[in-house]
Order: structure tokens, then sequence, then C-alpha cells
């Protein structure tokens, strides 16, 4: 097989070296376009799992890039005057020339031919240099790859130029760990990543949003003067070390944008795309080497030997595109945290670092404890011991512990009393929204049972509800209650507009205030264009046979096409429904709900108004973000007048519609500001739902950077949710800030317990379990260290107990 390489980085090299390797008879030529000595990076960072891999695939070249190899495990935050320090990650670094040689010398001891100073454009020139007959082409020519240009049609690339600067340099200053220094000045913030890669030299990139960039003047700087500058910002820290580029063919405009690459297809007849010109991953999680020389394993493997060479590469594209969407996905998160270093420097030093650290979403509390327990422990007493601050009240660490001390009554087998864990998980924290505490931060969501009757909840109700409130949630949220009987999605709704429904809803309240420790909150909304449909299990989104009433909206716009468009609300219709609202707000109080939460998502009436998707007026209540607000804040303004003073209100709301045309991040990080502004004591963010035109990017925990964003721009209180499953998942949310309060839905369905059952597992004793369970809490706890011993490795054998012992 006749294989030709364009590109000798570490994807070419490492395909051709490979493919030599599984088969001498192969003829294998590298084109490269720099000299052999030429790089124009710093260092390159592998996992401990990453070498793995390339053990398997070539022992001789792993042990010659592991001989050159400089290692670390910690990672150190330098922020606010504090140094942050976490180990346990297993990183080592190995420079980029290095790295290059080693596969270099490799490859042609194989019998790689490989050909410098050699700049091909396209395919097509390939015939003039005696290569026209090749049976592969490997396209290894990066992010610009100009063999994917010509094919563009085909491969339908997707380049993303993301708006940070960023520049790679090096340094002499010999680090001793993976080091981010955070500089905050008058002209905005910048951030470096910094490691070293062997015994006297160190990768050093600087990397800031446009704002910051341009306000520094960089723009308008050469490579000396950017240096200079960088050098005095980031110099109490160089100790005298100068900065250092290698990069002479940008020394007019040193600084660069990351484009993250993308395509459809990774091979054209035999032309095969790999590495940086299939696609990238950002710097910030290490990875665009990794994914390369993993592509190579993966190609080398499928077409070495291959009988069928489209079915091969196509088993190749099977193998690695999905991989590569992963890390690309993990990626993403890790750009836009550093691409919004802005969002994040206001968060006190140990929680910015945490937030740092668990950017991408891949590591988690508990992975991170895996690494470094020490440091985890600490960030949990920390966090344990934070004021929390909420409309102007407190909760201190010390009524934390009184709160927890109430189960003291609760005896156990030996006569005495629980032992209590020295520190909650963050999960396990109280928070405070007026005059109301919440004993831990999970919240069950409020999920539609679509099983009353008239509107009037039923024993349904208060079990499903009562059931939750044991099982150790702090706040337990009731499903939408329509503020009129045409406020209804369905006929099965709950309602709260005539006084047998206050009658009821007290009945259920009055239950869980007396039974468990739960709070529960009223979630009111209306159904506007999306009501007077069948119930969700005889068709999703079907008009009622009969007994249908008028659906209106702020605009004559359908939800979907198998319902009719509403009719376009008059000033009259929204006087009317807002005083629906606060009669249902005068009837909480009187059933004696904790809180309410107004429902302005998932396109009903109020979310209606608030995104362009449904909201075409021309009138004051249309238009602008401002007038789109207008109706929805009137409501909010009327129900929070009506509710005491003490109790508090959330706002649900949809951050994005995942349409184009719909609601912006700006927009929502607005939203949020604006009812907080009102009078909300937290935002309740969801997302879509809006449009049957969306098109949501599903995922674990895939709204959760919408309640991290308005959380941390807006600086309010906010609650996530969204395909949030584990308890591990919610102590990295609240933890690193990304929320104050976790919505938990599904989950809940499955096991009422969830939240005691979360406490057990992390061997947390504080949770609120009913007196009543106490022996259904022992034996759990009991099955969970017997698992926990069973699972932990035999201790090693005593050498000298066996000499006595023989």
């Amino acid at each position: 097989m006749r294989v030709v390489i364009v590109g000798g980085g570490p994807a070419g090299l490492y395909t051709a070296l490979l493919l030599m390797q599984a088969g001498p008879e192969h003829e294998v030529t590298v084109l490269e376009r720099n000299r052999a000595q030429d790089t124009f990076g710093w260092g390159v960072v592998f996992s401990d799992q990453t070498l793995e891999n390339f053990r398997a695939a070539d022992e001789p070249t792993f042990q010659a890039i592991t001989n050159n190899f400089a290692h670390w495990d910690d990672i150190d935050v330098f922020v606010h005057g504090r140094r942050i320090t976490s180990g346990g990650h297993g990183f080592s670094g190995i420079a980029r020339k290095k790295l290059l040689q080693i596969l270099q010398e490799r490859a042609a001891g194989l019998g790689v031919e490989l050909r410098f100073c050699t700049d091909v454009r396209d395919d097509g020139e390939l015939p003039s240099l005696g290569l026209g007959d090749a049976d592969v082409i490997v396209a290894a020519d990066g992010v610009n790859s100009t063999i994917r240009r010509k094919h563009e049609r085909h491969f339908q690339p997707d380049l993303d130029s993301r708006s940070a600067r960023f520049i790679w340099l090096g340094t002499t200053f010999p680090f001793d760990a993976f080091t981010f220094y955070i500089v905050e000045n008058e002209h905005g913030v910048f951030q470096a990543h910094c490691y070293r890669f062997d015994e006297a030299t160190s990768t050093f990139i600087v990397e800031c949003d446009e704002a910051s960039w341009l306000s520094a003047g960089f723009d308008r700087m050469d490579t000396p003067q950017t240096i200079a500058r960088c050098e005095a910002m980031f110099g109490e820290w160089l100790g005298g070390h100068p900065l250092i580029s290698n990069a002479a063919h940008r020394a007019g405009s040193p600084w660069t944008n990351f484009v993250r690459v993308r395509n459809a297809h990774w091979f054209h007849e035999n032309i095969v795309l790999i590495g940086d010109a299939a696609h990238t991953a950002h710097f910030s999680i290490g990875s665009g080497t990794k994914l390369a020389m993993e592509d190579a394993i993966s190609l080398g493997r499928s077409i070495s030997g291959a009988g069928d060479m489209s079915l091969a590469l196509q088993r190749y594209e099977d193998d690695r595109m999905m991989e590569s969407l992963r890390l690309q996905n993990a990626a993403r998160n890790s750009m836009e945290w550093f691409e919004h270093v802005k969002r994040y420097v206001h968060l006190p030093a140990e929680q910015f670092a945490y937030s740092l650290l668990t950017r991408s979403q891949r590591v988690s509390h508990e992975n991170l404890r895996l690494r470094d327990a020490t440091y985890v422990a600490g960030v949990e007493r920390w966090f344990a011991s934070l004021v929390s601050l909420v409309g102007g009240t407190a909760e201190t660490a010390e009524n934390a512990e009184k709160i927890k001390n109430r189960e003291e009554g609760q005896v156990t087998a030996g006569g005495g009393t629980d032992e209590m864990s020295d520190t909650p998980p963050p999960m396990f924290t109280p928070f405070r929204l007026r005059g109301m505490t919440l004993h831990n931060r999970i919240i069950v969501s409020p999920m539609d049972m679509y099983s009353a009757t008239n509107g009037t909840p039923n024993d349904f109700h208060l079990v499903h509800l009562g059931a939750r409130g044991l099982g150790g949630a702090a706040l337990v949220m009731t499903e939408m209650v329509c503020v009129s009987p045409e406020a209804r999605i369905t006929l099965g709704c709950t309602g709260l507009y005539s006084d047998e429904h206050v009658a009821e809803w007290r009945r259920i309240v009055a239950f869980m205030h007396e039974w468990t420790e739960a709070k529960v909150c009223l979630q009111l909304g209306h159904s506007g264009r999306k009501g007077s449909t069948c119930l969700p299990w005889e068709g999703t989104d079907l008009p009622l046979a009969d007994q249908n009433w008028e659906r209106i909206g702020p605009s004559p716009i359908t939800y979907g096409p198998t319902l009719p468009p509403p009719r376009e609300m008059s000033r009259a219709d929204m006087q009317q429904i807002l005083e629906d609202f606060v009669r249902a707000t005068r009837m909480a109080t009187e059933a004696k709900f904790d809180m309410i939460e107004l429902h302005c998502a998932h396109g009903y009436l109020l979310s209606s108004f608030l995104t362009p998707v449904s909201n075409r007026r021309g009138d004051e209540y249309g238009g602008s973000l401002e007038n789109r607000l207008r109706y929805p804040l009137e409501v909010f303004t009327a129900m929070r007048s009506e509710w005491p003073e003490a109790k508090p209100m959330s706002v649900r709301i949809s951050a994005t519609d995942w349409v184009e045309d719909g609601i912006t991040a700006e927009e929502s990080v607005a939203i949020g500001n604006a009812f907080v502004a009102a009078g909300a004591d937290i935002i309740h963010v969801s997302t879509g739902q809006t449009t049957t035109e969306a098109n949501p990017v599903f995922g674990r925990l895939f709204q959760t950077p919408y309640s991290d964003r308005i959380r941390n721009e807006a600086r309010v209180p906010t609650i996530a949710v969204g395909n949030i499953t584990e308890a591990d998942q919610v102590n990295s949310i609240i933890a690193a800030g990304r929320a104050d309060l976790v919505a938990i839905g599904r989950p809940h369905l499955s096991d009422p317990h969830w939240v005691l059952h979360a406490a057990a597992q992390q061997g947390f004793a504080g949770a609120r379990w009913p007196v009543q369970y106490y022996q259904g809490r022992r034996q759990l706890e009991r099955e969970i260290e017997r698992a926990k011993a069973m699972a932990a490795p035999a201790p090693a054998a005593n050498p000298r107990n066996k000499q006595v012992n023989g």
C-alpha cells in the first residue's frame, strides 16, 4: 500500500511510523513544508491515560517520549493574591521540538520517506512529485488545511473562530506545577497558562478577552512590545526570567484566535483528514496533540492490510468522530470558561480555583477527591463556613450546625445519637431566601402530573408531593398551577382559582409542614398558546376533541403545526390575567405556601411575551427586550406586592429558545436582572420548549451553563435544572458557584428518597431522615459500608509476619 501524508506534525509522523511498524511492505512518504528542525510551539502535554495508549501502539516511541518528560501532579491557581493548590492530576510535558525529533527518527528508522521543505498546496500537485499513484492520501496539514479547503464540498467543514486572543510564549522560569495566573487591572482580566516541559524551558500562554486586549493596546504592539508588556504584567511571579517568542513569522501581529474545527465527513474517496485538519480542541485542556496521535493509532489500525479502503476509512471515521466530539464538548466548556474569566473573577479565591478545575465538567467533585482528598476536604470546610447572603439575610456555619443537630433525638442502635460527619458536602449546606431557610440545596422540580379534576388536586398530589418531602429535599415545588380554567394546559392540570382548590392545597401543605422538613413552593402559570390540549399520554400537543377553550397569546403565532394560532391579547385581556395571578397569589397565602414561583418559561403565556419567536406585537409590549419584559414584569410586580414580604419568590425562565432568532444569551442575563430588580429572590434557569423549531443540544448538565452565566454575570442567585442526575454533579455545581440551588426532576420520580440516598452514599449523617424511617436508614448505611469494604483493595501482606508465621 502506498500512502502519502501531507504534513509532518505529530499527526502525520505518528501515522507514518505506525503504518510502517504494522506493515514494512508499505510505502509511506511524509511531505512537510518546513525544515526538520523548525517548530512554532513550545511544550506538549499528555495525561497518564494517553501515555498508556502510546505504550500499546508503539513501545519504542513511548519509551523515547517518557524519557524526555517533565512530570507534575499539582495545579496552582494564583488569584486575588492567593495561591490555591490541588494535586493528583498526573500530567507530563515534553518540548514540541523534542517530540517531533523523536517521531522523525522513529519514522525514518522504520523506512518512512521524509521530504522536508516540500510545500503541497493541494493533492493535485502530488503527480508532479512522483506520488500520483497513492492508495491513501492523509491530510495532516493542520487547521488551515489546503486539501480540506479544496474538497470542502465533500468534507463540509465547520470553522468557528473564537473572539478571545492568545499568544504562545516560552520562558526559562522552571514551573513545578501546572500554573494559572489571573491578573485583573484597569484594562480588564488576563490569564496565563504555564507548565514546564524540560529542565530549562516552560510554556507561557497569555490569553484575554477581546475587550481587555484592545483596552491594553495589544492590537497596536509587535512581538517585542507585547513581550515587554506581558513581562511587566506577570513580573511578580517570573522572578526576572524572560518571556520568549519563537514565532518569527508572526512578529508584527503575535496574537491569534483559536479556531474550532469540525467536519461532517472525514474522508472523500482516498483522501482522509487527521489531527487539526479534522478537528481542534482548545489548548486549555491540552488535547490537540493527544487527539491527533490517537487519530493516527486508529487510522493505522483501520487501513493497514485493509481489503476495501472505503470501508476501512469509514471504520476510522466512526471510531474517532464520536471521541473527538466528546472531547470538543469538554474543550468547549473549558474554552468558554477562559473566554469569560471576567464572569468569575469576582468569586472568592477558593471558589474561583474550584470553578477553574471543574470548568470542563469532565472533572467533578468526587473526581477531584480521588485526585486530592485533602484539597476537596478543604473546599468543603471553606464552603460550609460561608455566610450566604441573599436578600439581606445571612446563614452562618454555626446556624447550619444547629439546624443539623436538630436530629439529635434520633437514637442509634447503641443507645446514643448519630455521629455527624465533620463537614457537610456542598449540597447539604443550608441556604436562605428572605425568611425561609432551606436545610440543603436540593429542590424537587415542578413536574406536571395531569391528574386533577376541574383543577382540584387530590390524594395523588398529596402522596406524590408528600413522598418527595419525606425523601429529604429541602424544597418541593408543585407542578404549574393554573390561575384560571382557561389557563390550564389540559383538563388534568391543577388550578388555584376557587375555594375548593385552596382547601385541598392547604391540606397538602399542612401535611408537608407537619410531617416533613421540606418547604413548599407554588408554581403559578398560564398555558397561553399551548393550552386546551389532550393529556400527554393521549398525544403530544393535540387539541382537545371537545371542551376546548380559546387560546390567547401576545401575537397570533402558533406554537407548532398541531395547534391553531392563539388570539392576540388585548389590553383588557392582559389586565384580567394579571388580576387572575394576583387572586391566585392571595389564595396561596391562605393555603400557607412558603414560596411562589412565576412560570415565565417553556412557551407558556408569559414566556411567549419574553421571546421574539412568539411576540411580534407592534405596541409597547413587543419589539425590544424592554417592551417584551413589560407585561411579565407587571404581573410579577403585582404578585410581589400581594405576597408577604418575608416570603420569597422565584421566576422560571427559558434562557435560550435554541433557535437563531430567539432570546440571546445577553438578553437572558438582562431578563434575570430585571426580575431580581423587581423583587425576585432567585431565577430558575431552564431552556427551550418555546417553539417546535428548536434544536437543543442535549447532554448531562446541558442547561447548567445558562444558570452559570446568569448567576455570575447578573450576580443574582439561580436554580440550575436539566439532566442533573447525580449527587456528584450537584456538589460540583454548588461548590463552583454555577447555581445556588439545584432542581432534580426525573430522578425523583424513580426514587422519592433520592436526597436521603445521596446523603448515605456520601457518608453524611446530617440529612433529615423521618424518625419513622430510622431503621431503614441504618440498614442502608450498613449496606453501603459493606459494599465499600468489599470493593476496597486487600491490604498488602507483611513479609515480617510471613516469616514469623512460617
